[in-house]
């Protein structure tokens, strides 16, 4: 890759990165990499959230996070190109489900055309709807890539120097991210369910004395077990 090139690269992954840092139900985020892999020239690597259900505005935020990268290239190189067709998809993708299956439409609201005959291959649906289920999808998508540019611009500051620490570095972990940026002010569903989970399980202070006896006589079994374990494996190497 050229010097420009890999500036354009770094550039869009760090504008998925901080588009995502910046919304609030957008997917944590693990490790962002300019390394060419495959076809892919960059990456970023996000701690899925498993949700039971999705509302509107998490598939909005992560509809935005997507289209961070051409944001990013039209805002700070003048100029868009095909690296972003992958997000394009899956935005498009998921604008479409949301205004034709889902009902999350202004114009079409509470709506949903899906049709699973699979004997059937004509539309559920006029070809007045057809288009106005297009004007939805576009009007959707431009939404959030307006909404991805002014995230961008609001925090140009460190979106640069992201981007010039993965040039530098190629690839950073959501430490260097939150070093730039400051911790997000966000919780995130898997970080809440650990915490709920931890706050469920009961203190051994306020456990009965007899439960605490029996814990810290197991703990303590344990503890000798693994020193006999390292006494016996540096007898073993002193003998070999």
């Amino acid at each position: 890759m050229t010097t420009d090139e890999k500036r354009t690269i770094a550039l869009h992954e760090a504008g998925h990165a901080t588009i995502s840092w910046f919304c609030e139900h957008a997917n944590p985020l693990v490790k962002v990499s300019i390394v060419p892999r495959g076809q892919a020239l960059g990456a970023a690597w996000y701690l899925p959230e498993e949700r039971p259900i999705t509302t509107k505005e998490q598939m909005l935020d992560e509809m935005c996070s997507l289209l961070g990268g051409r944001a990013a290239e039209e805002l700070f190189t003048g100029h868009i190109s095909t690296g972003a067709m992958n997000d394009l998809e899956r935005a498009t993708k998921s604008a479409y489900g949301m205004i034709a299956y889902a009902g999350m439409s202004d114009r079409l609201p509470n709506i949903c055309y899906y049709n699973n005959d699979e004997y059937n291959f004509q539309k559920p649906y006029s070809e007045t709807t057809a288009k106005t289920i297009d004007e939805e999808v576009l009007k959707m998508i431009n939404d959030q890539y307006d909404r991805a540019k002014q995230i961008l611009l609001d925090h140009k500051e460190g979106h640069n120097r992201l981007a010039q620490l993965l040039v530098e570095r190629e690839v950073i972990m959501a430490e260097d991210v939150e070093e730039i940026f400051g911790k997000r002010p966000w919780v995130s569903r898997t970080q809440e369910l650990l915490e709920q989970e931890e706050k469920s399980q009961p203190k051994l202070e306020d456990m009965p004395e007899e439960v605490k006896k029996a814990q810290a006589e197991h703990e303590a079994k344990l503890a000798q077990e693994a020193k006999e374990q390292s006494e016996e494996a540096e007898t073993n190497n002193t003998a070999e």
